[in-house]
């Protein structure tokens, strides 16, 4: 087997290696900040040599795409000057309006004579269909394959809405929906760790769990993306997918086989286990400032912050409460996930009686610095029977500097759908928090820099207490 237990096997690909790539909205702020440094690095990594070609409706030229471009990897040029001249080699650049059948007609000719291309859609989804409808449209729907960015819809009839849309064109197996969070190595050790090691699945189940936590938070607002945050909210942007990505890796049952297909089936038993979140389940936050953000409703409601408690009824996870959290203007930036364990059901030693120390746990920190922690408690040196919760880590130093982006685009252009979410799992996640999108509490206002509101203190009160990641690594007890 290869590199990770799920890897595809690509000789099931439908088609053959894409021959070349082109992605739409190559003048915008995802290109810039994403595509155009992990462009790069697949061209030094011996991934890209094939046709790039960049569409937009900015007026721009190639040359303006090439200034781009260099803008984009900063240094990065400097230090794979030859990766990057055969990037900028690689370019070609369409400027046209999407709902004009001649800037397809356009795209055509710039392919040249590329019979397999990957088309990424790093656009608004609002503009998806016309996109679609424009490729299908110039036959450059066949025999391609079609990247879709996030968000996938923005509930559940929408997400039903627009698979509709991306398959009156592609057949499933040429539709790859991107979620960057999935190509991070710290999010595929999760499944790693859970299925390498035998000492794990003894203590994975409801018998010795007490509750699980994860912390999402970021030290920064909306950035000056006040507009898009306002369709949004960070129950649509960060929990419905990222968070409940690594909710489906930690609960799910072990993959029948060797095979991305089985552990596609093992994610969606988990989405489809998920009781449906109630308004008593989550509380929503909002920074005090919000609403003078660019963009932002006077009298908004939208939450940059969200609690919930979540619920698996699955044998496996019955009566375990899932705990979810994430914001912006938190005190720091890091993801991170606790597992609880159960307190030993009889306390032989006086300094354990109280309970006042958090049961053992295991910690992973995902970012910013990968780390793997288990609590227990040890010993003090003397006569008495005294001791202390300490943690025993493995942290790695090692920088990844490929970035996710890089990976998944990899992965799509040979049609290898491992690490792509597919539409049953999308469906069946939406129908976890639909509900809630419209009904609920209004969003509590909190203060920057802080944890969020206290009710979410309450939210998780009855079973534990939230564990604050810091920047610090080791003692958490």
């Amino acid at each position: 087997m290869s590199d990770a237990p799920h890897r595809y096997d690509p000789h099931l690909s439908r088609f053959e290696r894409s021959d070349a790539f082109v992605f739409f909205g190559a003048t915008g702020d995802l290109a810039r900040k994403m595509i155009f440094p992990s462009l790069l690095m697949m061209v030094r990594d011996g991934q890209l040599d094939v046709p790039v070609v960049g569409v937009a409706s900015s007026g721009w030229t190639i040359d303006d795409l090439k200034q781009r471009a260099r803008e984009s990897v900063g240094k990065s040029a400097d230090k794979h000057p030859e990766a990057f001249e055969r990037l900028l080699g690689l370019l070609r650049y369409v400027d046209g309006d999407y709902r004009d059948a001649s800037t397809f007609g356009a795209l055509k000719e710039a392919l040249g004579g590329a019979a397999r291309p990957t088309h990424y859609l790093a656009i608004p989804p609002a503009l998806f269909g016309t996109v679609i409808e424009g490729l299908a449209a110039a036959g450059l729907n066949r025999d391609a394959r079609v990247v879709v960015e996030k968000p996938f819809g923005r509930d559940l009839e929408s997400a039903v809405e627009l698979d509709a849309i991306i398959s009156s064109a592609f057949p499933a197996e040429s539709v790859f929906r991107i979620d960057h969070f999935l190509g991070k190595e710290e999010i595929m050790n999760l499944l790693y760790f859970r299925f390498a090691n035998a000492l794990v699945e003894p203590v994975w189940n409801r018998d010795r769990i007490a509750s699980v936590q994860i912390t999402v938070a970021e030290d920064f607002g909306v950035q000056g993306r006040g507009s898009f945050y306002e369709s949004a909210g960070a129950l649509r942007d960060v929990v419905e997918n990222h968070m409940f990505q690594v909710v489906a890796l930690l609960a799910m049952e072990a993959p029948a086989y060797q095979g991305y297909k089985a552990v596609h089936d093992a994610k969606v038993a988990v989405f489809k286990a998920m009781r449906p979140l109630t308004k008593d389940d989550v509380v929503r936050g909002q920074f005090e400032g919000y609403r003078d953000e660019s963009g932002v409703a006077p009298d908004s409601d939208v939450e940059t912050f969200a609690a919930l408690r979540l619920w698996i009824d699955s044998w496996r996870w019955a009566g375990v409460p899932w705990y979810l959290r994430t914001g912006k203007h938190l005190p720091t930036k890091a993801a991170e996930v606790v597992v609880e364990f159960k307190r030993p059901p009889q306390q032989l030693f006086d300094d354990a009686l109280d309970g006042s120390e958090r049961a053992n746990y295991l910690r992973f920190r995902l970012s910013p610095v990968p780390e793997i922690a288990l609590a227990a408690r040890v010993k003090t040196p003397g006569e008495e029977f005294r001791g202390s919760q300490r943690e025993l880590s493995v942290v790695s130093n090692q920088t990844n500097e490929r970035p996710a982006y890089a990976r998944l685009l990899s992965d799509a252009l040979r049609g290898d759908p491992s690490l792509f979410t597919q539409e049953e799992s999308i469906e069946a996640a939406w129908r976890v928090v639909d509900d809630v999108l419209d009904d609920h509490s209004p969003a509590i206002p909190y203060a920057r820099g802080t944890w969020g509101p206290a009710e979410a203190d309450a939210l998780i009160a009855p079973h534990t207490t939230w564990m604050n990641p810091t920047t610090d690594q080791g003692d958490h007890a």
